[in-house]
């Protein structure tokens, strides 16, 4: 992302040119486009039942790796993958014409506070059907989401999330926070006033909302046919939640941030702009508030506390009069943030006052701190079972990613601090057998921790990545202009595909091998977008006729259709890597004039082969 924030950039990227690859772009920019304008949705089921459609969904759920494992029926995406494209498409579109859920798994995951989470794992075919579901949805209801939430959307994170409430106790003197807790939000959505919901957002499709409704209603196994919620779990889950809170976000932010009914009047013209509508209202009796929203997890942000606490009592009436949720009265409460810490998304936040001035100061919750503490020490005891470098690897990797979370802390380094002594004192307890003061430190710990200069303990000649090597970055706040399905916003994401023919990529796509796996034939855009439209081995241009896939392992020696097993090279280089008979071989030789780069990786790839002798020349 061209936003400073360190999260999921790179799978963003790739997501706008998996949507590239199919063609499916300028179709999402277009629903986009009419959602902005308020337009109505009756027929979006060809949509998302075609072809490109349903392929690009398939890309997008190979990518997961929760897609390999067993649902209720023993298939997964590498299953279906083996299916030719033409079947595979017909047999989701038959699907969808008869929509029957498949019983959903139940999955309790631990949680740290000792309790469980329940997951609803669908069946691969219906995550493929709710991923091209999902594929169609989501730009209708991106135009129509409010700027503020957070959570399940793309290019936005909890980091920005924190940023806008700091941005708010900062300059704004925003120093009361009313915090509701929904209980078990996902768990008691109510199906009728969510559809409801989605009809109002202007997605009228009476077909597909018939589906929508049928998967809300999925079986769930051992357990029966849920009444009401949203089956965590699921693909399409998230957006759903988004739609039900969406309203919350509106009816809040309609009282004061997106109020319009009161505009500024300057020598005969309304001033539309936010500090002459600000202006205006401020001489109304309207009371200024602010939602940040991720998930089911927001804050609305007050001046005061007598503004903070007639918000509470409203936000309560209108969650169980509007969308029949109830809150939790221990978890929600009105914080005054001069005196006290609101939690946020594993952070605790408060003002002090610094120069006359109040400045947000803001640590590690102290529940995270237990749960980083415990995922370390656990860790920890894995490099005690078995310690080797693959172990230390998964150490540092988990590490790393706790510091790039938390270090947007203002006093991340205290907090770690008291981490640090802890787990310290723990490796040295459970690993004093195996670590040492030398060994190797890799590229990412000088990266990351080159100017760190205490000790550092190594395992299997594998530097750990030191606990108080945390520094503190600057969270940066959300660009607005951003966006998957507009044409500038995508700009601020990546660049074109600079290397990539799009007429030879188009051709690539809308030809498949007849008879070839649908993964076979959506691992040739991948290589042809990752070789950047050369060959592998002589890295000449590819063109269309000049243009072969070769398995590294032939299928007949149990190689595979997967991506490492594939590469896209010449017609000739591809003959001279099967060629057996001498001749064959001196006249691709005298064709190719291979230079010795080339001669090397052709015999690499020969002797994978059976009865491929290495060319000498």
């Amino acid at each position: 992302m061209v936003v400073k924030s360190k999260t999921n950039g790179l799978k963003v990227k790739s997501k706008l040119r998996h949507n590239e690859y199919y063609d499916m772009q300028d179709i999402f920019d277009e629903l986009y486009n009419k959602s902005s304008e308020k337009k109505i949705f009756n027929d979006l089921m060809p949509i998302i039942c075609s072809q490109n459609n349903i392929l690009l969904a398939y890309r997008n759920i190979k990518k997961n790796k929760g897609s390999k494992t067993p649902r209720v029926d023993p298939a997964n995406i590498i299953d279906l993958g083996e299916n030719n494209s033409a079947k595979f498409v017909s047999d989701i579109q038959r699907s969808f014409a008869d929509y029957k859920p498949m019983p959903v798994r139940r999955k309790l995951i631990p949680k740290a506070n000792g309790k469980t989470r329940s997951l609803g794992i669908p069946t691969i075919t219906d995550r493929i059907i709710q991923q091209s579901i999902l594929q169609i949805l989501e730009p209708i209801c991106e135009a129509k989401f409010h700027p503020h939430s957070y959570g399940f959307r793309p290019n936005r994170n909890t980091h920005h999330a924190i940023k806008r409430v700091e941005g708010l106790m900062n300059n704004s003197g925003f120093h009361y926070a009313v915090d509701i807790d929904i209980k078990g939000f996902f768990d008691n959505v109510n199906h009728a006033k969510l559809l409801k919901q989605i009809w109002t957002l202007g997605i009228r499709d009476k077909n597909l909302i018939a589906i929508i409704s049928k998967m809300l209603k999925a079986e769930i196994k051992g357990e029966g046919i849920p009444t009401k919620g949203t089956p965590q779990g699921g693909i399409l889950s998230p957006l759903l939640a988004n739609i039900v809170l969406n309203e919350l976000d509106w009816w809040i932010s309609n009282q004061w941030e997106t109020n319009f009914t009161m505009k500024s009047v300057r020598n005969g013209k309304i001033l539309t702009s936010r500090g002459g509508r600000y202006k205006a209202l401020k001489k109304t009796n309207l009371k200024q508030m602010f939602i940040v929203r991720y998930a089911d997890d927001f804050k609305i942000m007050c001046k005061d506390a007598k503004t903070a606490q007639k918000v509470f009592v409203a936000v309560k009436n209108w969650l169980k009069d509007r969308l029949d949720l109830e809150i939790s009265p221990k978890k929600s409460k009105v914080t005054n943030l001069r005196k006290n810490y609101t939690e946020f998304l594993g952070f605790k936040l408060k003002v002090r006052l610094k120069k006359n001035k109040w400045m947000t100061q803001s640590r590690i919750s102290d529940k995270s701190k237990e749960n980083i503490t415990k995922k370390l020490k656990d860790k920890v005891n894995w490099i005690a079972k078995a310690p080797n470098t693959n172990e230390a690897n998964k150490y540092n990797s988990t590490l790393l990613g706790i510091h790039n979370y938390y270090k947007i802390a203002t006093l991340v380094n205290i907090d770690f601090h008291d981490i640090a002594f802890n787990v310290n004192k723990y490796i040295k307890q459970k690993l004093k057998k195996y670590i040492s003061t030398k060994g190797i430190k890799s590229k990412t710990y000088e990266k990351f921790y080159g100017d760190y200069n205490f000790k550092t303990y190594y395992v299997g000649k594998v530097a750990l990545f030191p606990i108080l090597g945390v520094k503190f970055s600057i969270p940066y706040a959300f660009k607005q202009e951003i966006s998957n399905y507009t044409k500038k916003g995508r700009e601020l994401i990546h660049e074109e595909l600079k290397y990539v023919d799009t007429k030879i990529l188009r051709y690539i796509m809308e030809n498949p091998i007849i008879n070839a796996s649908t993964e076979y034939n959506d691992n040739r855009i991948s290589l042809y977008t990752a070789q950047k439209g050369v060959c592998a081995v002589s890295k000449e241009k590819l063109s269309i006729g000049n243009m072969e896939v070769h398995h590294k392992l032939p299928r007949k020696q149990g190689g595979n259709d997967e991506y490492a097993n594939l590469m896209l090279i010449t017609r000739d280089i591809h003959k001279l890597i099967h060629a057996t008979k001498d001749k064959t071989i001196l006249e691709y030789l005298d064709k190719i004039k291979p230079t010795k780069e080339m001669l090397d990786k052709i015999n690499k790839l020969r002797s994978m082969l059976i009865n491929r002798k290495p060319i000498t020349i």
